[in-house]
C-alpha cells in the first residue's frame, strides 16, 4: 500500500484538528472544527484560505513552447498575452480529457502549466510525447511549488498588510492575469514580494467563483505565509478552509472536477465548452490540437448539464445515483452533487447571500447541486429525479448555479 503524499502545510492541519482524507494521492484536509458550513459562508461573506500544494506546476520553455502548447491545449493560446493565464484541457487522441489546466505566459518562449493533484508527471510525459522535434524542455515541477489560495471579498484587503507596495501589485488586475515569480532569480521575482522579501506568484484567479488569489512559492516559505495571513486576516474573520468547501463552493460556481466531471469521455456536450476553440457558429474549431478529430456528434454521445435542488437534501454521486426523467425513466447518473450553503430559491428564482437588496427577513438555507450525465439534451427548466437506494430528490436543470459571484468583478471593488 502506498503511503500518502504530505504537502508542507501537513503539520499544521493536524495540530488544528483537521478531518483528513486521501485526495490525488496526498492526506489532505476536508474540513475544520469550523465545518464545511461555515468555511463555506466565510469565503462567500470576507475570506477563506486553501491549502492547494497537491496541485503540480509543469514548466514550458523553449523556442516552441508555444507551438508545443497550442497543439496539445484545448484553448487556443494566439490571443494570450504577458501576464495572463487562461483555462482549458489536455486531451488524449480520443478526445477524452487527460486533466484540465491553467497555463501561465510569462514570455513567448516560458510557459507555465498548473495542473491537479498527482498530474504533474502524466502532463509532463504528454507533453514530451507531443514535442517531436521542437526546440522545448518540459520540467515537472511537482512538490517544488507550494500553492496556497485566499478567497473572498475581503483577500486583497488582507494580503495588502502582507506584501510590499501593495498599490503597484492590485493595479491593472484583472481577472485571470498574475505577476511576480516564486523563483527569486526570476527576471520577474521583484514585481511581488511579501515584507520579507521573499517572492510570489500572485495570480487572480481560483477555484471558487469568488474574488481571489492563488499564491505560488517555494515550499520553505509556505508555512510561515499561511500563518501570516491568517493573522493578517483574523479582523476579517478570515476561515481556514478544506476540500469539502472547496467541493461545494466550485459545485455552486458551476465549475468541473477533473476525472470526476469531465474524464473519461468525449470533451464536448458540457457547460465548458468555452474550453474549446470553436468558430463563430460552432462548425469546428480555429485551430488542430490533439483529441479534435475525436470530437464530432454521435448517436451515442453523453451530455453533462448543471442542476439544482429544491433543498439542501442531496445525494451521493456516482453510478449507483440514477438520473430519472419524468416518465421515471432513467437516462444517466449523477457526477457530482454537493450543497451550496449561500443559495436560497426566493419568488421562483435562485439567489444569494450576496445578491444585492435582498430582504431582510430572508433566510440563506441553501441548495443541492451539481452535474448530471445523461443520454440526451436537455432543456433548462427540466425536471428531473436523482434517486440513490431509497433516497430521492427533486432537482431541475440549469445553465449556471450561484448568481452574483464576484470572481470577475473589477479589483476596485475590492481593494
Amino acid at each position: 500500500m502506498n503511503r500518502l503524499k504530505t504537502t508542507p502545510l501537513h503539520p499544521w492541519h493536524m495540530n488544528a484538528g483537521a478531518n483528513m482524507a486521501d485526495f490525488g494521492g496526498y492526506d489532505m484536509p476536508l474540513w475544520y472544527d469550523t465545518g464545511v458550513k461555515n468555511e463555506h459562508l466565510g469565503v462567500l461573506t470576507s475570506a477563506g484560505i486553501f491549502d492547494t500544494s497537491h496541485m503540480a506546476c509543469v514548466s514550458v520553455l523553449g523556442p516552441d513552447a508555444f507551438a508545443l502548447l497550442n497543439f496539445c491545449f484545448t484553448r487556443d493560446l494566439s490571443p494570450l498575452v504577458v501576464g495572463r493565464c487562461v483555462y482549458g484541457a489536455f486531451l488524449n487522441e480520443n478526445g477524452h480529457c487527460l486533466d484540465d489546466a491553467i497555463v501561465y505566459k510569462f514570455s513567448d518562449t516560458e510557459f507555465m502549466v498548473c495542473v491537479n493533484a498527482g498530474m504533474g508527471g502524466e502532463i509532463t510525459r504528454h507533453l514530451s510525447d507531443w514535442k517531436k522535434d521542437r526546440d522545448v524542455t518540459v520540467t515537472d515541477l511537482t512538490d517544488k511549488v507550494a500553492k496556497m489560495d485566499i478567497q473572498g471579498i475581503n483577500a486583497a484587503r488582507i494580503l495588502s498588510r502582507l506584501i510590499q507596495s501593495p498599490d503597484n501589485v492590485f493595479d491593472k488586475m484583472p481577472y485571470f492575469s498574475f505577476k511576480g515569480h516564486f523563483d527569486p532569480n526570476h527576471p520577474d521575482a521583484d514585481r511581488v514580494k511579501l515584507q520579507n522579501s521573499t517572492p510570489m506568484l500572485l495570480s487572480r484567479s481560483g477555484y471558487t467563483g469568488e474574488f481571489g488569489f492563488e499564491i505560488f512559492i517555494v515550499p520553505d516559505a509556505i508555512v510561515d505565509l499561511w500563518k501570516e495571513v491568517l493573522a493578517a486576516g483574523e479582523s476579517f474573520g478570515i476561515t481556514a478552509c478544506g476540500l469539502g468547501a472547496r467541493d461545494s463552493l466550485r459545485a455552486g460556481a458551476c465549475l468541473p472536477l477533473s476525472h470526476q466531471d469531465i474524464g473519461h469521455f468525449k470533451f464536448m456536450n458540457h457547460p465548458w465548452d468555452f474550453a474549446l476553440p470553436y468558430n463563430e457558429d460552432k462548425s469546428g474549431f480555429t485551430k488542430d490540437f490533439v483529441g479534435a478529430s475525436a470530437l464530432i456528434p454521435e448517436k451515442d454521445d453523453v451530455y453533462v448539464f448543471p442542476f439544482v435542488g429544491d433543498s439542501l437534501r442531496k445525494v451521493g454521486a456516482g453510478e449507483n445515483t440514477g438520473v430519472f426523467d419524468e416518465n421515471d425513466t432513467q437516462i444517466g447518473h449523477v457526477l457530482t452533487c454537493a450543497t451550496d450553503m449561500g443559495i436560497t430559491w426566493h419568488d421562483g428564482r435562485i439567489v444569494s447571500i450576496n445578491t444585492p437588496d435582498l430582504p431582510e427577513d430572508i433566510k440563506i438555507k441553501g441548495i443541492a447541486c451539481g452535474f448530471v450525465m445523461v443520454s440526451k439534451q436537455l432543456e433548462p427548466g427540466t425536471k428531473l429525479t436523482l434517486k440513490e437506494g431509497k433516497r430521492a430528490i427533486g432537482v431541475t436543470i440549469v445553465t449556471d448555479i450561484r448568481p452574483d459571484r464576484t470572481a470577475r468583478k473589477k479589483i476596485s471593488h475590492f481593494i
